[in-house]
């Protein structure tokens, strides 16, 4: 005798899991459709396996502003979440510049994140606002260079993932990038001739960016330091990134203070806001 659908759900409520499976199978049958079960599916699916407070999925192609795919935020929540995200700070997010340097696999802000992220004024001026305990993300990497990360949060009350939440999460991995790259493998042609309005630019590819910095009378060296120093990284950590010494380090950071008419973290920040804005 045929078991019905209803039947099927209250099986697998009882039994994890068959739960699971059922979850799963859910979110491969949706992988092929555009209006968000799929999404909502596979989020579901990994609900089953660790707990999460938010979940946000951008596209990113080269220094475009990154379209929202999927977000779970109240209207509230999306301001800080999304608009206000994509009005610049995204430039500065270590998701963002692991995605555009091409990263694939599961990966935690933590493990990206430069040496002086958590102090960098980016943190306090923007990231903070959003009081997560913890960020992760599973990236996906798609024909021309466009790039997907699905990002999990969990807030300060929820505390960060754990050790084992994080393993499962690994090894959960191979399945959500694949299905992640059927669902989205349409993107990067959404993004060419067809229909450009997808990947907005925004003025803040290396090229514009550099452009930027020279407007400020900064040399092109100068414009790579306050690009690092911005995303959070110490003179230490810019020193061997650039493979010049530490003193060289320091003494265009006192230049570029010197040209820009500042005197702090909060004031070279504040200016590259300034100046994203001048240019839109």
């Amino acid at each position: 005798m045929p078991v019905s659908f209803a039947e099927v759900v209250e099986i697998s409520n009882a039994n994890p899991r068959l739960r699971a499976a059922t979850g799963l199978a859910k979110a491969i049958s949706s992988a092929e459709k555009t209006s968000g079960d799929f999404e909502r599916a596979l989020l579901d699916w990994l609900r089953l396996h660790v707990h999460c407070d938010h979940c946000v999925v951008f596209g990113y192609r080269g220094s475009a502003r990154p379209p929202l795919l999927f977000e779970t935020f109240s209207a509230a929540e999306s301001y800080i979440y999304v608009a206000l995200y994509q009005e610049g700070p995204y430039l500065l997010d270590p998701f963002y510049h692991a995605a555009v340097d091409g990263k694939e696999g599961f990966h935690r802000m933590r493990e990206l994140a430069p040496d002086r992220f958590y102090t960098s004024e980016y943190y306090r001026s923007y990231y903070s606002q959003t009081g997560l305990a913890e960020e992760v993300g599973f990236f996906i990497q798609l024909p021309e260079r466009t790039s997907v990360v699905l990002s999990l949060m969990r807030v300060a009350a929820s505390g960060p993932f754990g050790t084992a939440e994080v393993r499962v999460l690994r090894d959960l991995t191979p399945v959500v990038l694949s299905l992640c790259a059927q669902h989205w493998r349409d993107l990067p042609d959404l993004a060419g001739a067809r229909n450009r309005t997808a990947f907005p630019v925004l003025p803040g590819t290396e090229f514009d960016r550099a452009r930027l910095w020279a407007s400020q009378s900064l040399t092109a060296r100068e414009g790579e330091i306050v690009n690092l120093v911005l995303q959070g990284h110490s003179s230490d950590s810019i020193s061997r990134l650039l493979q010049i010494s530490v003193g060289t380090v320091k003494v265009h950071r006192r230049n570029i203070h010197q040209k820009l008419g500042i005197h702090s973290q909060a004031g070279l920040f504040a200016r590259f806001i300034e100046l994203l804005n001048e240019t839109r």
